[in-house]
């Protein structure tokens, strides 16, 4: 389906794309010599257990987060070479976010919400509250123009959210489980009104997700696996057979290192571990 915008997708080439963070002198690997090319218009999932590097990488393509190595083309434009205040208006201009939680500013309307990222490009006020409105239309929302994120449901908040990432009809969008708060339900709603708003519109679309359900309806599959690697899911069984191994082989380390922990009568402290997420 051809964008009624006559807008197109960005075309995306990463090469050889590697992330680690230094930690007591140690370096700590995350990602690791990632190839991808996504064509404009390409709709692709990322799954992947999580900590494996998921939303690492999501943050490093939406340029919040640079890479240690490798290379980031953006139709044809160096992305690591930029500086921080031109990466700052590019990505502004240039690249939606939607994130798990909705992050809509508590103290504004959802117009004014959605109006933000064209006040910010210094788009008239009117023709900003215009594009708004067109969108918010678009997603079901204009008897909620007026509210407050704390006065629409969790379902009006992502939708208000993704209306925001939409409304300069970015070239690339990229997704950090997108509805991962949300009831399954209303999540499948919120599921086809992305894929179908970004059909219309033509950005290309990365979307990391554990939801099997989102992740069967994109075109196009990858996985992370350990070591930071990206594979075609369809493509790569030997990959996924070593990354079911090595996980396996984690979780039984870690029942081992429990059973020594309980002999021991060592008390430990509960950790939480989940995949980063940044704030744009």
């Amino acid at each position: 389906m051809s964008p009624r915008s006559g807008k197109r997708g960005a075309r995306i080439e990463v090469s050889k794309l590697g992330k680690a963070y230094q930690h007591s002198g140690t370096s700590l690997p995350i990602l690791a010599d990632i190839d991808l090319t996504l064509e404009p218009g390409d709709m692709v999932a990322v799954v992947g257990a999580s900590g494996v590097g998921k939303s690492t990488f999501l943050q490093i393509l939406g340029t919040l987060d640079l890479p240690t190595s490798g290379s980031i083309k953006f139709d044809g434009e160096e992305l690591t070479t930029m500086s921080s205040g031109r990466l700052a208006e590019f990505r502004n201009r240039r690249i939606g976010f939607v994130f798990q939680f909705h992050h809509l500013l508590p103290e504004f309307t959802a117009l004014e919400n959605v109006m933000m990222p064209a006040l910010i490009q210094r788009i008239a006020i009117d023709r900003a509250r215009q594009m708004a409105r067109d969108i918010l239309g678009r997603v079901g929302l204009l008897h909620r123009l007026t509210h407050r994120p704390s006065e629409l449901s969790g379902g009006e908040q992502q939708r208000v959210a993704l209306a925001r990432a939409m409304v300069l009809e970015p070239s690339l969008l990229l997704a950090d489980e997108p509805t991962g708060n949300l009831d399954r339900s209303t999540g499948t709603a919120i599921h086809e009104l992305f894929l179908e708003l970004n059909r219309e519109r033509g950005s290309t679309l990365l979307v990391v997700t554990h939801n099997p359900e989102l992740a069967q309806l994109m075109p196009r599959r990858m996985r992370m696996v350990d070591g930071g690697r990206l594979v075609e899911e369809s493509e790569s069984p030997a990959a996924l057979a070593d990354d079911a191994a090595a996980r396996k082989a984690a979780g039984a380390a870690q029942d081992a290192g429990e059973a020594r922990a309980v002999a021991a009568e060592t008390v430990l402290p509960e950790a939480a571990a989940a995949d980063d997420e940044a704030v744009s």
